[in-house]
């Protein structure tokens, strides 16, 4: 089955803006993936931002990317990462074997899936006893910002990108598919003022009992 995605316009979108990410949020990135070990999956690479934050002691990254412009990008990445990453232009459901990976990276992606359910409990599947998943997510927000994240999320957001649906309660979803969550905070990248409903993310550890 081919699972490849051609999304031109958020593909030319997501270039432009991972390569002008916020320091706040590639700090977030190096956190996410620091002290890994072992063998990962990374969930939905996009331009393969976070390949130079992987510490040397991973012996190897899988990184999954269905839009093939952006899997392109990502190889390019891959070739300049300090450890082996290999990109696929395919999607987690590919991975039947269970017990592949001693860690599982997602990194601003299950707000795009359409069942993000069934992919963690996919992940859960795919990961050793005792492995963790590493996630770095905009999640949903209380009071007036999660008006206005609902509000995004049956309008225009999720057509202009990618799918990305603003409000969702990921950590719930992770928690709900089995995993256990054992360190977790929330982090503003703007000025919680700031009428973005992308503002508040996610980042957290929870691991495969």
């Amino acid at each position: 089955m081919n699972d490849t995605v051609d999304n031109p316009f958020f593909a030319r979108l997501w270039t432009v803006m991972s390569s002008r990410e916020p320091e706040a949020l590639r700090r977030l990135r190096a956190e996410n993936l620091a002290g890994l070990t072992g063998r990962v999956l990374e969930v939905g690479a996009g331009t393969g931002t976070n390949f130079e934050f992987y510490p040397d002691t991973v012996t190897e990254v899988v990184a999954v990317e269905p839009e093939r412009r952006l899997a392109a990008l990502a190889r390019d990445a891959a070739a300049a990462a300090q450890v082996p990453v290999t990109v696929d232009a395919g999607t987690v459901e590919q991975f039947t074997d269970s017990a592949q990976f001693d860690a599982v990276v997602c990194s601003l992606v299950l707000c795009s899936i359409d069942d993000p359910e069934a992919v963690v409990r996919q992940l859960l599947s795919v990961l050793r006893p005792g492995g963790q998943l590493r996630y770095l997510e905009h999640v949903a927000s209380a009071g007036t910002r999660a008006r206005l994240q609902r509000v995004a999320d049956a309008t225009v957001w999720p057509r202009l990108f990618g799918n990305c649906h603003t409000h969702r309660h990921t950590e719930q979803t992770i928690v709900g598919a089995g995993f256990e969550v054992t360190d977790a905070r929330r982090q503003w990248t703007f000025p919680a003022w700031v009428p973005v409903p992308v503002a508040e993310f996610a980042i957290g550890v929870a691991v495969k009992p």
